[in-house]
């Protein structure tokens, strides 16, 4: 029962039906999953670890976005994205790589008008990079970082001109892995986080600048 609690709390922080700063009172969301406040409090317990959810001054809330935090997540996923391509491209089977292979021509037969759409896209295109690596624990960090990202609503994907250079990328990344070639696989994914990293802030400023 906590177990099934902490996913839908999560989903809900994730999908910002819970946005950033929302009140988390045992009480509240005791009533609205229809459970008791034991679930709950272990739920949330959990999504402190995880990072999701925060103390404030008034009790439990959901964390607050911040130009430092996405500095801090890109920090680690960019060494951990490409810890994941080195992995990827020393370990991955024939398997691994068809299935790389289809989710990239799946991304270059779409059209960026749609956020969600590439953003799902792009997403499942990492998560087999991930897997081609066959390393859990990096695949559990990789997921964790990427679902603090999801908190920030506009993607970099619909920056002008940034949907077909990320297709250059992870055509360059898929044919490192491919050759397994490891050290440059890691570099290109190095630099193809450390761009998403640099437009994230951009937009942030941006974002900022206007309200």
């Amino acid at each position: 029962m906590s177990t099934d609690v902490y996913e839908q709390i999560r989903q809900d922080i994730v999908s910002a039906r819970l946005p950033a700063g929302a009140r988390l009172t045992e009480a509240a969301l005791a009533d609205e999953y229809g459970v008791s406040r034991t679930p709950v409090r272990e739920a949330l317990r959990r999504l402190e670890q995880d990072g999701l959810a925060e103390r404030g001054a008034g009790g439990m809330v959901v964390r607050t976005r911040s130009a430092e935090e996405v500095l801090e997540i890109y920090e680690v996923r960019i060494l951990l994205e490409a810890a994941a391509a080195r992995a990827a491209a020393e370990r991955s089977t024939s398997l691994d790589r068809m299935m790389l292979q289809q989710a990239h021509q799946a991304m270059t037969e779409m059209t960026p008008e749609d956020p969600e759409a590439v953003a799902a896209a792009n997403r499942r295109f990492h998560e087999r990079l991930w897997a081609a690596g066959h390393n859990t624990t990096l695949i559990d960090l990789l997921r964790r970082l990427s679902d603090h990202l999801t908190r920030y609503p506009t993607t970099t994907l619909s920056r002008p001109g940034r949907w077909q250079e990320v297709l250059r990328e992870h055509e360059a990344m898929l044919a490192a892995i491919t050759a397994s070639d490891p050290e440059t696989a890691f570099e290109l994914a190095r630099a193809h986080m450390s761009r998403a990293r640099d437009l994230r802030l951009q937009m942030w400023a941006e974002e900022g600048s206007a309200e």
